[in-house]
């Protein structure tokens, strides 16, 4: 059986969104910030956005072609009980 993990989407507000970008736009260096102070802001923010991970949920699947195989097989099995 094949186990998979599913993590929560990490999506932020859309008001978060905007005043980080509102922030990028002011201090970019490309736009004439500082690159020393944009750098140390970015740590800021991703420290700021940086939160534990979510529950992990494990979701158990069987494999495809040998899963279906084995059902049918059984299926077939529990009907020649019938006959």
């Amino acid at each position: 059986m094949r186990v998979t993990e599913r993590r929560p989407a990490r999506t932020r507000p859309a008001a978060e969104r905007a005043a980080f970008r509102a922030w990028a736009r002011a201090h970019h260096p490309d736009a004439g910030g500082d690159p020393a102070e944009f750098a140390a802001g970015l740590q800021h923010w991703r420290r700021r956005a940086a939160r534990p991970a979510g529950e992990v949920v494990l979701v158990r699947r069987g494999r495809w072609p040998l899963s279906a195989l084995r059902r049918r097989r059984e299926r077939r099995r529990r009907a020649g009980r019938l006959r």
